[in-house]
């Protein structure tokens, strides 16, 4: 089959990534004499979300992609809420909703506000990404403010359920078996 674009194949970049970030994790864990099978499952979880959120965010890229049609910042949506979908907010407040639970069991002090600026800084990485994707890759995607604000509404949705759960008697015991520092337990605090 000819491909005049020259296609960047997605799944021989995303699934080693997905499996360096494991293995990664989990030599971190082993490290600090924390590895257990729980642990190594959110590490697993983290690998396959960096994965996906790469394959959906960055791809496609082409070798040999065209010219775009306008100056660099037709790809930029600076915009709130104007002509944004409903359905492309629900899909973003669903993809971040795992980031909001899983932030809070790797991070050693898992205030809100740490969480909430780690999912900021995940979001406006991929939307910078997307950025360089456009101008230097041939990138598909188009950075936008409206993907930056749901994504941020999805992990801070995310949070709000682990802190919940957190709240539910004996959920302690089960959430320290998962995160990834000894002893601190999940904040209670409303966000």
């Amino acid at each position: 089959m000819n491909d005049p674009f020259g296609e960047i194949p997605v799944l021989p970049i995303v699934i080693p990534l997905g499996i360096v970030v494991f293995v990664l994790l989990c030599w971190r864990l082993r490290a600090k004499q924390m590895l257990s099978l729980p642990r190594a499952a959110v590490a697993a979880a983290l690998g396959v979300y960096v994965a996906g959120i790469v394959a959906n965010t960055v791809f496609p890229v082409f070798l040999r992609a065209p010219a775009p049609p306008g100056p660099w910042w037709s790809g930029v949506v600076l915009t709130p809420l104007v002509d944004y979908e409903v359905e492309d907010a629900l899909m973003n407040v669903i993809v971040f909703m795992p980031l909001g639970v899983l932030i809070p069991l790797v991070l050693r002090r898992p205030v809100w506000w740490r969480v909430l600026s780690a999912v900021v800084g995940v979001s406006l990485a991929i939307e910078l990404t997307q950025l360089a994707a456009q101008d230097f890759a041939g990138g598909g995607h188009v950075a936008d403010v409206n993907d930056l604000i749901f994504n941020t509404l999805g992990g801070v949705i995310g949070f709000g359920f682990l802190a919940l759960f957190g709240r539910l008697p004996g959920s302690d015991r089960i959430l320290e078996r998962f995160r990834w520092a000894d002893g601190d337990g999940l904040p209670v605090a409303p966000l």
